[in-house]
């Protein structure tokens, strides 16, 4: 049996992921109270954005972490269409949850709801993940550990977009953010620890992509995303703000306006 090291460059790989993952958690909190307040096209615009930060963040926190996954005895290859797919389904599955909770007219049900579906994506993506894992060996997972990883992501899912749902204020989401990026890490090396490899020897040489090949640029371009998309969120204004400043434009004009005096009114 292969030994197998999760941080094999250190603590900057997880602490790294658990900054992605806080990441998007928090755009897709701050896309989904944007979304709970508008109506129409832009309440679908802010639910999609929200999609994908979360799906975004998601992925990227999982193989910002993989980079550092290493097993004596063999090397490691990715499959790419493999690996592009489960960042397509992290950003679907993802999606229905929020869309569910956006749109929903009883509240408990579309949270409930939501926060299966999109837990439920989060563990699917982890898992295509690991299945897109090319090495001299074969793969076993503990089931008990792989059955708590997933009831962790439904939990963590459910409780962040319960936030989304009850928490407006930039601090409280911060907090909530900062928990939700806690509860996905958790969920990942919790599905790590479920593994283990039988290392055989090499036969050839691997299919795949290296980690920096493949994986380390997409991340990087995925991290650019989401922090672009960061800047975009803080930068556009809520609709209370919205408001106020409709309010303060009609205000200098109600009170500088003469008002013409009708046809005999003393003047």
């Amino acid at each position: 049996m292969g030994h197998l090291d999760h941080a094999t460059f250190g603590w900057p790989t997880p602490a790294l992921s658990y900054a992605m993952a806080c990441v998007g958690a928090a755009l897709g909190l701050r896309c989904t109270v944007r979304a709970l307040e508008a109506t129409g096209a832009s309440r679908r615009n802010w639910l999609l954005t929200a999609a994908s930060a979360l799906g975004t963040g998601i992925w990227t926190m999982h193989f910002v972490a993989m980079l550092g996954f290493g097993v004596t005895g063999t090397d490691i290859r990715y499959d790419v269409p493999l690996t592009v797919f489960s960042l397509v389904v992290a950003m679907f599955v993802v999606g229905g949850g929020v869309f569910a909770v956006g749109y929903a007219h009883d509240r408990v049900r579309g949270l409930l709801l939501g926060g299966l579906t999109t837990g439920l994506g989060v563990a699917a993506m982890h898992y295509l993940g690991m299945a897109a894992l090319r090495l001299n060996g074969s793969v076993r997972y503990d089931p008990l550990l792989v059955a708590l990883s997933v009831a962790i992501a439904v939990v963590a899912a459910t409780t962040a977009l319960w936030a989304a749902l009850h928490i407006t204020s930039p601090l409280a989401v911060t907090a909530a953010s900062l928990l939700m990026g806690a509860a996905v890490s958790s969920m990942h090396y919790t599905g790590m620890f479920a593994v283990s490899v039988d290392v055989v020897p090499a036969t050839g040489e691997l299919p795949g992509a290296t980690a920096m090949q493949f994986v380390f640029p997409l991340a990087v371009c995925l991290g650019s995303y989401l922090f672009v998309t960061s800047a975009f969120v803080s930068l556009s204004p809520t609709a209370q703000e919205r408001a106020a400043y409709a309010s303060a434009g009609r205000l200098p004009e109600t009170a500088t306006t003469p008002r013409t005096p009708s046809l005999g009114e003393p003047l």
